[in-house]
């Protein structure tokens, strides 16, 4: 028994990976979302009861205790924490990871230390990354959390010399970590490190602005399994190496999606405080701004518009998001399909404040995956589209990302809805969006505003539809 549990733990773990992969590839289709996070699941069971049956496993009964509190607390945030609320969400379980990962490597140097035992120098690098990585992760991600909460402001944040601080912080982290790879034995230089760590974090994610929320997740997302594999190599766990490698590549591919679909490099996103000077704009449901002439409409009008046409996109952006206007939006497309009315969703990469937080949003709202059409998708199929209804989008169907080569989003691609026949956009105001500039499709003669609250605005176009 004693020579077959390695193996079986070894082979245990293969087939929980295999499961891993297995389910990351049933996560890219929504029709099979829900089996890929099942099969994940499962490895992820399969390779919790192999390491507990390790003979490195010496106190089960804390074990027990941490699973059943952390248990509890997630079986309550699932319960308590709304959809709309997922991005902040997604930012603190980025960072516990994180946080998780750098433990694990400050409790090993701790150990050897107490035990005068000799650091191994790849073991004492990939403590020193994991502290790096993990520390980066954990506070980063409760800036971002406290960013989408509304807890900080949402705009870039940028201190007087802040790229010359940070890189002298990273240059200590740098010589403390030399020192500690020279002279293994200092727990105040560690902790040191641990702090600029802690430190860096912050400094790294207070310059980005909330509109690039859904880049900085998905990278903080990948750091946290960058860190996770580095606590397999601290630790020598095959499997957490290879759990955390998978999560780090898933969230780099993603991570480059999201800056394709902005058409933005990562470093633009990360370093160029992109937003920061954002003007308000008009904010009021004005009939202009300057010399150029918006068309305004009221409920009545656009549930006729709505009504009386062969096919609706609607498309959903943040502004849904934050009105927690989703239910009232799947009400309203019921209500046009009981008329006969065709209607799709047109879904932007970067819309919202996550990646998928508008599939999110409206699969809690029942809405079904067949009605989503990514943006390559349904921009074909714009042109023949009787009515384009924007709820609360901004920047990612400004036709100026197609036409103005001085805007500072030209090439960014976007949702077409300019070419439809008609397009009614719900905004409370002439605001600007994320980028700071103008959005043309405003002053399109196709286009007419419904100025209001996302929520408000579609729960009396559904009364109003409702009358025809």
């Amino acid at each position: 028994m004693s020579d077959f549990l390695p193996t079986g733990i070894q082979l245990t773990y293969l087939v929980a990976a295999s499961l891993f992969i297995l389910g990351l590839k049933k996560l890219g289709s929504p029709a099979t979302a829900r089996n890929g996070n099942v099969v994940a699941a499962v490895g992820m069971l399969l390779a919790i009861v192999a390491t507990l049956l390790d003979q490195q496993v010496l106190n089960y009964q804390m074990i027990l205790v941490g699973l059943a509190i952390g248990a509890g607390i997630g079986a309550i945030a699932a319960y308590k924490v709304q959809m709309t609320e997922m991005p902040q969400m997604v930012g603190l379980l980025n960072g516990l990871g994180g946080a998780a990962s750098a433990l694990i490597a400050v409790a090993e140097f701790w150990r050897l230390i107490a035990a005068s035992e000799p650091i191994p120098l790849d073991v004492n690098i990939s403590i020193l990354l994991d502290v790096l990585i993990g520390g980066v992760t954990l506070t980063g991600s409760f800036i971002a959390f406290a960013k989408l909460q509304g807890l900080i402001s949402g705009s870039p944040i940028k201190l007087p010399f802040q790229q010359p601080l940070n890189l002298l912080l990273l240059a200590a982290y740098i010589v403390g970590s030399v020192y500690l790879i020279i002279t293994p034995d200092s727990l105040p230089i560690f902790f040191g490190v641990v702090g600029v760590s802690l430190v860096l974090g912050i400094m790294f994610v207070l310059p980005i602005g909330g509109g690039d929320m859904p880049v900085v997740i998905s990278l903080l997302n990948s750091l946290s399994g960058i860190a996770a594999a580095a606590a397999g190599f601290v630790v020598m766990n095959n499997m957490l190496i290879i759990a955390g490698a998978l999560v780090g590549a898933s969230g780099l591919i993603l991570t480059q999606i999201m800056c394709k679909a902005m058409n933005r490099s990562l470093f633009s996103v990360l370093f160029g405080a992109f937003g920061g000077a954002v003007a308000g704009g008009a904010t009021g449901a004005t009939g202009a701004t300057g010399d150029q002439t918006v068309r305004s409409i009221d409920a009545e009008e656009g549930a006729m518009m709505l009504g009386y046409a062969r096919n609706v996109v609607i498309v959903p952006g943040y502004g849904m998001a934050v009105a927690q206007a989703q239910h009232s939006v799947r009400e309203l497309a019921d209500q046009l399909e009981r008329m006969g009315v065709d209607v799709k969703y047109a879904i932007h990469p970067v819309a919202g404040r996550m990646p998928g937080h508008m599939n999110v949003l409206l699969a809690e709202a029942n809405v079904a995956y067949t009605q989503l059409y990514d943006m390559d998708d349904i921009n074909p199929q714009l042109e023949t589209a009787d009515v384009a209804l924007v709820i609360g989008a901004n920047d990612v169907v400004n036709p100026a990302a197609r036409t103005d080569v001085n805007s500072p989003i030209y090439g960014m691609p976007i949702l077409e809805v300019d070419r439809a026949k008609q397009t009614i956009v719900i905004k409370r105001g002439m605001s600007t969006g994320f980028a700071g500039v103008d959005n043309e499709l405003f002053y399109k003669d196709k286009t007419t505003m419904l100025f209001g609250g996302a929520k408000d605005m579609v729960s009396k176009l559904v009364s109003e539809v409702k009358q025809l």
